[in-house]
């Protein structure tokens, strides 16, 4: 990867990283290069637990 290129992955995974309370990112990977950046995120709910 060129360094335009991983500067433009850290910037979208520092965004990402400021938003997710729980959760995980992955990073999609193809000939050595991030093509694709998904963020699965939880939300626990505090009224299940008080059951």
């Amino acid at each position: 990867m060129t360094a335009p290129e991983w500067e433009e992955v850290v910037e979208h995974l520092e965004e990402m990283i400021k938003t997710v309370k729980f959760g995980s990112i992955t990073l999609i990977v193809q000939d050595g290069k991030v093509v694709q950046i998904e963020k699965n995120e939880k939300v626990r709910l505090q009224s299940y637990k008080s059951r």
